[in-house]
């Protein structure tokens, strides 16, 4: 039964779409840096705060985007892996976005608040989804490192909180997402003004990225939220439970 239910999770493309999923994620990084790079003038720290602003957009697709999506996929990504070695490289992928996540918020507000004219901070929607994402995704962490690291819950308590913490954390990428569309809008908006309605190069740049945000995704919560693409227990984990 457990080979038939283990053969059931490699069907219907898992493998295929985790590859295009990657090349997308790929793709979205190189693009979110030539944007950056090439159209809005490269980066710099506090020395330059309307330069050091583009580390924002770069590391919140990198940690919130692509690391945030492969985070949650580690488990049906690496389905032979031992549970408990699972466990700690979600917890350190995971824990790596929350690093990327803090260095880039520093940036966003550098950029403001040492900006020769004080620019304000948390007034848009974008802001407020993005910083609701960070709190859900920090408290997330910390929930999960305590349930299923260390100390650990009990095993029926374990088991009652994991759907509780796969909702909440596939609901977490979707308002990172949301927040990526919606501050990459602003921007073009901010940035461009007239020439966005004109399709420059860099409205061109700036809509693919956005579909690409969308595709990926789209993507991630497909492929983390299909049961028969479920990691199926192994006799090993029996022992890594308690």
């Amino acid at each position: 039964m457990e080979q038939v239910g283990e053969l059931l999770t490699n069907v219907e493309g898992f493998k295929p779409l985790v590859i295009l999923m990657e090349i997308i994620g790929a793709v979205l990084i190189i693009l979110v840096a030539v944007w950056c790079g090439n159209y809005r003038g490269g980066f710099a720290w506090n020395s330059n705060p309307s330069l050091e602003f583009n580390w924002h957009p770069l590391l919140m697709v990198i940690g919130f985007v692509f690391l945030y999506a492969n985070g949650m996929l580690i488990y049906r990504t690496q389905r032979n892996t031992r549970k408990r070695r699972l466990k700690l490289i979600h917890a350190g992928i995971m824990l790596s976005v929350v690093v990327l996540v803090i260095i880039s918020l520093v940036t966003v507000f550098d950029s403001h608040n040492l900006n020769p004219e004080p620019i304000p901070n948390m007034y848009s929607l974008h802001s407020w989804i993005g910083l609701t994402s960070v709190i859900l995704f920090c408290c997330q962490w910390l929930a999960g490192f305590l349930s299923f690291l260390y100390p650990g819950l009990q095993v029926p308590l374990r088991a009652s909180y994991m759907p509780i913490h796969v909702y909440f954390g596939i609901a977490g990428f979707v308002g990172v997402i949301a927040s990526c569309l919606l501050g990459l809008n602003e921007k073009a908006i901010f940035a461009l003004g007239k020439n966005y309605s004109k399709l420059i190069d860099e409205a061109v740049l700036i809509n693919v990225i956005g579909l690409l945000l969308i595709l990926f995704g789209g993507l991630s919560v497909y492929l983390v939220s299909q049961e028969r693409y479920k990691r199926f227990p192994k006799p090993e984990d029996e022992a890594l439970v308690s």
